[in-house]
């Protein structure tokens, strides 16, 4: 039986979710979301005769929050769930900044585990620079993060998942303020100061983009296009009139569109 907590060392753990038999897809969630934003996804795809695995991330969730937030640390602790799982032929899902999560586990790792790479609405592969973005926009937004968490999430749900009911948006907003705010803080520093343009040009893997065009947290021409273009063989699948929060407002949708790519 999978134990529902996986041991990171110094008494940190990690909570994993596994659901259904069949081939493994294994789900990274975004900035401030935990495992259980995947939930509606994760179905979809246990009926189709899916296994779904889903982590929260090191102060988020039902993990425990260690001090450290670096795209290195979260790369080992991804590692340290496929090898406890003893996972092969994975499809590794990652939303937003999660993206940073799976580049940084393929160039940090070769241990094949992994076949393939879906990026949904992935931020990056550089933020500081581009698109007006500056290092003391960053500073701004991480101080309002730290001093007005609440006000910021009131300010950006509706954009992150535009028409979702009020029940939902009620349920990620307090997701995002059960996180620790020190790992909510750093975590968006490590996303916005790391450039991975190189590591994800270096992939050699099949490669799936899913975007929203009306994604304003990572916008799809700096991000989303800029990826199809840096990754070899990147297939760019770009969701008209779609947002941020794609597993939230099309969870079938993507369902779907990753099941055919698992199963093709």
């Amino acid at each position: 039986m999978m134990p529902a907590f996986v041991s990171r060392g110094e008494g940190h753990f990690l909570h994993v979710s596994d659901w259904g038999e069949g081939p493994p897809v294994l789900f990274l969630a975004g900035w401030a979301m935990d495992g259980r934003i995947w939930g509606e996804t994760r179905l979809h795809l246990n009926d189709a005769g899916l296994r779904t695995i889903a982590y929260d991330r090191n102060g988020h969730g039902r993990s425990t929050d260690r001090a450290s937030y670096s795209y290195d640390t979260l790369a080992d602790d991804l590692a340290v769930v496929l090898r406890s799982l003893d996972l092969s032929n994975v499809t590794l899902v990652a939303h937003s900044g999660a993206g940073g999560e799976a580049i940084r586990y393929l160039s940090r790792y070769n241990d094949n585990r992994i076949k393939r790479l879906i990026l949904v609405g992935a931020t990056g592969p550089k933020i500081i620079g581009v698109g007006g973005v500056t290092l003391e926009t960053m500073d701004s937004l991480c101080g309002e993060l730290s001093s007005n968490l609440s006000g910021w999430i009131d300010a950006n749900l509706e954009l992150f998942a535009p028409g979702a009911p009020t029940r939902v948006k009620d349920w990620m907003g307090l997701m995002a303020m059960d996180c620790s705010r020190r790992a909510l803080i750093e975590f968006q520093r490590t996303i916005a100061l790391c450039d991975l343009s190189s590591e994800a040009g270096d992939l050699k893997l099949p490669v799936t983009i899913i975007h929203g065009d009306r994604d304003v947290s990572a916008p799809l021409e700096s991000s989303g296009r800029v990826y199809a273009a840096t990754i070899p063989g990147a297939e760019l699948v770009v969701y008209e009139g779609v947002a941020h929060g794609i597993m939230v407002t099309h969870a079938s949708k993507l369902a779907d569109d990753i099941r055919r790519r698992v199963l093709a």
